[in-house]
């Protein structure tokens, strides 16, 4: 696991944005998992800054993590909603490519089975965009998610529901369940790429990049992944006892990546 800590919010959106802008530029077809939350926002802006400045994502495609069982389409904060207005929409990117678990499904099983064969049939998922909760959880695998998941349903923990009641009119608004990608679904991806801000991610960081691999802290199956990057500002690195060890590895890397540019 690679493990990026820079000083603010700001540079966490900048470097995940430039691995995002990479790939494309490498693979213009690419398939990029997108993730809700507070999270991932700056990385999208910053993309669109980058978008703006010509680089082309026409033909990417993308696939949501997760949605609320019971909320319309249309619902300001169904995921399907959230994608269009920060992702799709502001990158400019063809909505026909752009996919969400379908929460309104009569058959909420077949629905989740459909998904992951929509993932298989695009050729999986080339760079998975993460945040995480404050309990450990990625997408909506919250603890004592099987680290063998596939995407399904899942009931919202009461500090899930908690955390999201503030885009809520009424915490008792907020749904009980969701469809997510399970944890095997995230560990497909080619990359991952999971992004933390602010002192409220500190514990979960910590015990997903030094603890054990455990469904008690669900992305610390990011540990298993072969190409699993980290980035969190300094307030969210607070807890890692190896902190310094992580400024170092950076520090060669872009010392290295600066040599082979210049050779």
């Amino acid at each position: 696991m690679e493990v990026v800590i820079l000083a603010d919010e700001r540079e966490v959106g900048a470097f995940a944005a430039g691995r995002i802008a990479s790939m494309i530029d490498k693979h213009p077809d690419a398939v990029l998992g997108v993730a809700t939350g507070s999270s991932p926002q700056q990385t999208y802006r910053v993309l669109g800054e980058q978008v703006a400045a010509g680089l082309d994502v026409s033909r990417v495609s993308a696939f949501a993590l997760d949605e609320y069982v019971g909320l319309p389409g249309d619902h300001p904060q169904s995921y399907h909603r959230v994608i269009a207005e920060t992702v799709t929409e502001p990158l400019g990117l063809d909505p026909s490519r752009v996919h969400v678990p379908d929460g309104m499904a009569l058959d909420l099983d077949a629905a989740c089975a459909d998904y992951e064969d929509r993932i298989a049939a695009a050729g999986g998922i080339d760079l998975q965009l993460l945040g995480i909760g404050a309990n450990g959880h990625i997408g909506f695998n919250e603890p004592t998610s099987s680290l063998a998941s596939r995407t399904r349903v899942k009931t919202l923990t009461a500090r899930t529901r908690a955390d999201n009641a503030r885009f809520f009119d009424d915490p008792d608004q907020v749904p009980r369940q969701c469809l997510t990608q399970g944890l095997a679904t995230i560990l497909d991806a080619h990359t991952t790429v999971l992004v933390a801000t602010g002192t409220a991610k500190a514990r979960a960081i910590a015990r997903i990049v030094e603890g054990p691999v455990q469904a008690l802290w669900p992305g610390s199956v990011l540990q298993l992944h072969r190409r699993a990057t980290v980035v969190v500002d300094e307030a969210a690195a607070a807890e890692l006892e190896l902190a310094d060890y992580y400024r170092y590895t950076d520090s060669q890397r872009r010392l290295w990546e600066t040599e082979r540019r210049t050779d």
